[in-house]
């Protein structure tokens, strides 16, 4: 797996620069990124043959975080599938980007670098989360697995894991002062388990409480 460089677009003008496997080109239908339509050519009265998709070149290099081996390929196949759901949103926004991708701890990792795309990550990571889960389904629809692919834009997982393993810390020297639990702020999936790994690195015990979106994390004592 590697990186998938992405065509740059003009707003207003993007009919006569892309190829045709993004939406909105002179000729072809418009399709959704969960969901598209197969383009047919008659080739006789009697017989419909679909027509093949033609996709935009991409460059890719190595990466040495995959491990040879059918999991490996089937974690590379997730990021593919996740890529040209991703090249098909940011085709529809008029929006840049390289798609980044890899495979680290059984797990695929995508990434979308742009430098202007802080409206996909929105208030406290909600657009991205809920992102996320479109690309998880969009795998599901292609592979027929659940997929636990984790998406990434302009680096906000990256920033927010280092935020919250310094606010598992504090919890950790609060617990330590008081003995008694503390009891963090409502956080979404990937926030609770960075602070449950970070209190376990601590020594301590945590366990996640409540409903979602209300769900949060309870730092206890040893």
């Amino acid at each position: 797996m590697g990186q998938r460089r992405l065509p740059a677009r003009l707003v207003g003008n993007r009919a006569g620069n892309h190829e045709a496997s993004g939406p909105d080109r002179a000729g072809a239908s418009t399709s959704t990124p969960l969901e598209r339509s197969s383009r047919v050519t008659e080739t006789t009265p009697a017989e419909i043959v679909p027509e093949p998709e033609v996709r935009a070149p991409v460059d890719r290099q190595p990466t040495t975080g995959s491990a040879p081996g059918a999991g490996a390929s089937a974690l590379e196949q997730e990021g593919e599938v996740a890529a040209d759901y991703l090249e098909g949103l940011l085709d529809i926004t008029d929006l840049d980007g390289d798609i980044d991708m890899d495979v680290e701890n059984d797990r695929a990792l995508v990434s979308i670098v742009g430098g202007q795309l802080g409206h996909l990550v929105g208030d406290e990571g909600k657009v991205l989360e809920a992102l996320q889960e479109l690309t998880r389904l969009a795998v599901l629809r292609e592979t027929g697995q659940r997929s636990r692919l984790m998406l990434d834009v302009d680096g906000y997982r990256a920033a927010r894991r280092t935020e919250l393993t310094e606010l598992a810390r504090q919890a950790v020297d609060e617990v330590e002062g008081n003995a008694s639990p503390v009891r963090l702020a409502p956080m979404s999936p990937f926030e609770r388990k960075v602070v449950h790994d970070a209190v376990a690195s601590a020594g301590l015990r945590s366990e996640s409480e409540g409903e979602e979106p209300d769900r949060r994390v309870v730092v206890h004592p040893s």
